[in-house]
């Protein structure tokens, strides 16, 4: 299922926070979107799932606008990712996970058996079947963020809305939600996440979206799409994009223009 964004204006009662927002999302595709703190990226995901109205334009799943759908219809199409949370309540994993059937089920059901090997095969598929009796107040940050993956895919949706699934995860667990979103991908989900971190983009992205003061001034693919120009545009610093060797591959990656650190002169023997 496709998801089409047409000249969106987002934000809050009395507030714009960004206008002019068109982009698509293909099946098996993923879209990364980079912009500073404060930039709006978690306003446009929010009214692109409907929680937030939209202040004008269009947003539509398929063929019908969002406008058209309710709730519980927009929660089948599209599961949300956000950033990991610690929570309040001693839940298991199991237990956060099974939630994600909550859209398919009617007033005041209770999940069945088949919601509850759809829970347990989405905790497979991200590989942290052997968390689900853990209590999810008490896991690792990185295993919170799986967990919330899999609740999403739970939902059994079309198209998933991460944002900054990496936020605040040791770079070990950045690499293993990379590799979940990578391998989501292969199996036909289309998914737009949000990072601060382009080279990220360069890893996972099919083409990047750049935000700045609310409107998207740049959309392509990673390589056309994050220079040092539009990197300077968006963040405000400069920033050289160079290729290293990887193995066999070549990557980009992104590197910040600092002046190199002066080492001080070791202070001399005292008498």
């Amino acid at each position: 299922m496709k998801l089409a964004v047409r000249d969106l204006a987002f934000g809050y009662p009395g507030k714009r926070v960004g206008q002019g927002v068109t982009l698509e999302l293909g099946e098996g595709e993923v879209v990364c979107l980079l912009g500073p703190n404060g930039g709006g990226k978690t306003t446009l995901f929010k009214t692109m799932l409907g929680l937030i109205p939209a202040q004008g334009g269009e947003i539509r799943y398929g063929d019908a606008p969002l406008a058209r759908l309710a709730h519980a219809e927009v929660a089948r199409i599209a599961g949300y990712v956000p950033q990991a949370q610690t929570g309040y309540f001693p839940f298991t994993v199991f237990d956060v996970v099974l939630m994600g059937r909550a859209a398919h089920l009617g007033p005041f059901a209770a999940p069945g058996k088949r919601d509850r090997e759809i829970a347990r095969e989405a905790l497979a598929t991200i590989g942290i079947e052997r968390l689900a009796d853990a209590v999810y107040t008490r896991i690792s940050g990185g295993e919170r963020q799986m967990t919330l993956i899999a609740r999403a895919l739970a939902q059994q949706p079309h198209i998933l809305v991460m944002d900054e699934p990496t936020a605040s995860l040791d770079f070990g667990n950045q690499v293993r939600v990379l590799e979940r979103i990578q391998s989501l991908a292969r199996a036909g989900l289309a998914i737009v996440l949000s990072t601060h971190d382009p080279d990220q983009a360069f890893l996972v992205a099919d083409r990047v979206a750049m935000l700045h003061e609310g409107r998207l001034v740049r959309l392509g693919p990673p390589a056309e799409t994050i220079t040092p120009e539009s990197l300077k545009l968006v963040y405000g610093v400069d920033i050289a994009v160079v290729e290293i060797a990887a193995g066999a591959v070549t990557r980009r990656v992104c590197v910040p223009s600092l002046s190199p650190r002066r080492r001080s002169t070791p202070p001399g023997p005292t008498h």
